[in-house]
């Protein structure tokens, strides 16, 4: 039961494929809007899932989200 939780939380703690793909647009500079069309939703779903990827991963803004991902591509470069 302990282990099903702590798996759980972890996996929680990883952004879904969906959030992945807003991060990825956030660091491709793209606007809510923009990233919005693209997944054909709207803005304020797109402003949602922001929140819940600022909770999740501990952050504040778009910056430290964007700078997030570049780092996770770096970490793949090096340790592919």
């Amino acid at each position: 039961m302990a282990g099903e939780t702590a798996n759980r939380r972890a996996s929680q703690s990883q952004p879904s494929a969906r959030e992945q793909i807003i991060i990825k647009r956030v660091a491709e500079g793209c606007k809510n809007r923009e990233i919005a069309d693209s997944l054909g939703t709207t803005e304020h779903v797109v402003k949602n899932y922001l929140r819940l990827i600022y909770d999740k991963l501990g952050l504040w803004n778009r910056v430290e989200l964007a700078l997030w991902y570049e780092a996770r591509q770096h970490e793949q470069v090096y340790h592919a």
